[in-house]
């Protein structure tokens, strides 16, 4: 019986050569039974192991049951411990578990399953079948989309597991991101400036335009001028529109008008040397325009002919702002103080006004010419009453009102077109807030929170709204309705830089804005009303539908 076992054993051998195999160690009784005693859990007093873990007690496949009721006999355990596959023999032919094993299902019919559990797949939902698949098989194998509907319990659970809201959308419209700057240094600065001015509740940026329903805002400029040589400086106003449709701009020790009609540019003066220009402002008519330089003059030129009429000096420090009433011209110095100039006369001085101890830099008259509205750098609001001034020159320092509600410079500052007795004001960096006073009364009757520091602050002529510009985080321009001060329209990212200044058209439809990028931008933002025609009323003394003839 041994020598049969042999022979055929050496027959096989030498019809089918061993494969070459590497070099393993046997399988010892000693090492099948360390292996068998291997436990990963604890063990019961009577010897059993305490398995908490289900995967380590998951039951053999189904498929390795089914093909595994052949004999083991001496000769394959032999083989099996010495690593040899015979080619073509019983071994080589036995089956492979290929795929995962999936329950069949019975017709039609789908196992039971808790109320609280989905249903039973028949594939994983993200992992393709391709285990143990070579690259053929895997390039053949179709990936069939499966999408359970997971029950209600175990939604819940995930969506407190990650904090979403069950009543929310995961995939919601949001606005484009911003476009990156070409100025990598710019970039740069914003993003260390970023933390410094952001505050809760700021609105991150974006290069688009909030809107209401009912109100459609371009987000673009109509119009763009290269303004190089604009000085980013929070406390100066270096543009000006007159009533004559010119725009006036100061660009370093230059200042320049751009005639809106012709698009025709003209320098008409530039600062002494080692000074420069701090404010332009043109008067109410149009035909002068009156500018402040770094070293406390103020030069007035004639706008038709180019021709600088006179200088006038005395102030002790930079001239931020200026603002016209008729023929008095007023200016607000860097020391607090304000000076009503008198363009007619020599003795040009004729009242100073001492209500601020810091810079002055925002200064504004009504439009009737009976109040002067001034913001400070001490974040300070004065009114003036313009019968309180003499002509002797005197220091009067008593305003009619003064509110120190702002907590950072005041600069903007605007009077209400349609109706009087309202005045607006805007702060700086730390307060970020605008206010609506009622200067008859006294008493703050609105006010609104915006994300970033207000650099100017403009009535909608021809509709209740209020104009804001605003610098960092932000660089947008916002518009509030009033009384409500609702946001109707935002245009964040307006300019690469913080906005700065703002001026109105004559006609009250565009907004002209510069910035620290040297931009100036021409912005439509309202629409002139038609002018409604009157009906003629005719009497009918000398006339007479019949006339007797």
């Amino acid at each position: 019986m041994a020598s049969t076992t042999t022979k055929t054993s050496n027959s096989q051998k030498s019809q089918n050569p061993k494969t070459p195999a590497r070099a393993r160690p046997p399988l010892t009784p000693s090492l099948t039974a360390s292996f068998n005693a291997l436990s990963l859990g604890e063990r019961h007093a009577d010897g059993r192991n305490v398995v908490d873990n289900p995967f380590l007690s998951r039951p053999s496949s189904p498929v390795k049951q089914a093909t595994s009721g052949f004999v083991v006999t001496a000769e394959l355990q032999r083989q099996a411990n010495g690593g040899i596959v015979r080619r073509g023999g019983f071994e080589s032919r036995m089956d492979i578990v290929r795929h995962d094993y999936f329950p069949s299902t019975q017709g039609n019919r789908t196992p039971k399953r808790s109320k609280s559990m989905g249903r039973l797949g028949s594939e994983d939902r993200f992992l393709p079948r391709t285990r143990g698949l070579d690259d053929s098989d895997v390039a053949a194998a179709p990936m069939k989309p499966y999408h359970p509907d997971g029950s209600p319990r175990h939604v819940a659970r995930l969506a407190e597991a990650t904090g979403i809201a069950m009543n929310e959308r995961i995939l919601k419209y949001h606005e484009p991101p911003p476009l990156p700057s070409a100025d990598k240094d710019l970039v740069q600065q914003r993003i260390h400036a970023r933390a410094l001015y952001q505050r809760p509740g700021a609105i991150a940026s974006s290069t688009s335009v909030t809107t209401n329903k009912t109100r459609r805002i371009p987000s673009q400029p109509e119009r763009v001028l290269d303004a190089p040589g604009m000085v980013d400086d929070f406390y100066l106003n270096l543009l000006s529109w007159s009533s004559t449709n010119v725009v006036a701009v100061a660009l370093s020790e230059k200042t320049y008008l751009w005639r809106a009609d012709t698009g025709s540019v003209t320098q008409v003066a530039q600062a002494p040397e080692g000074s420069y220009v701090s404010s332009v402002s043109f008067s109410n008519d149009g035909m002068f325009l009156a500018i402040g330089t770094g070293t406390g003059e103020v030069e007035l030129w004639d706008v038709e002919s180019g021709a600088k009429l006179r200088t006038m000096g005395g102030h002790q420090g930079q001239i931020a702002c200026l603002s016209w009433n008729g023929h008095i011209l007023s200016s607000g110095c860097g020391d607090g103080s304000i000076w009503h100039h008198d363009v007619r006369i020599a003795r040009h001085k004729v009242c100073e006004l001492i209500g601020h101890v810091g810079e002055v830099c925002g200064l504004e008259w009504r439009s009737d010419g009976e109040y002067l509205a001034s913001g400070g750098n001490d974040n300070v609001v004065n009114v003036w009453d313009a019968r309180m001034g003499d002509s002797g020159g005197e220091r009067n320092e008593d305003p009619i009102m003064t509110k120190r509600t702002h907590t950072a410079a005041v600069k903007g500052l605007s009077w209400c077109p349609w109706q009087p007795s309202l005045l607006a004001t805007g702060g700086g960096t730390s307060d970020a807030t605008v206010h609506v006073w009622n200067i008859t009364t006294g008493a703050r009757i609105h006010s609104v929170q915006t994300p970033s520091q207000i650099t100017s602050v403009q009535f909608a002529p021809h509709k209740k709204e209020i104009f804001t510009t605003h610098g960092y985080p932000t660089n947008s321009l916002m518009i509030h309705a009033y009384p409500s001060m609702e946001r109707v329209a935002e245009i964040r990212d307006a300019h690469d830089s913080r906005v700065l200044f703002s001026q109105m058209s004559p006609h009250g439809d565009v907004v002209c804005t510069g910035a620290g990028d040297e931009n100036l931008k021409f912005w439509r933002l309202w629409e002139v009303p038609k002018k409604k025609k009157e009906k003629s009323t005719k009497t009918l003394i000398g006339e007479s539908i019949l006339q007797l003839r």
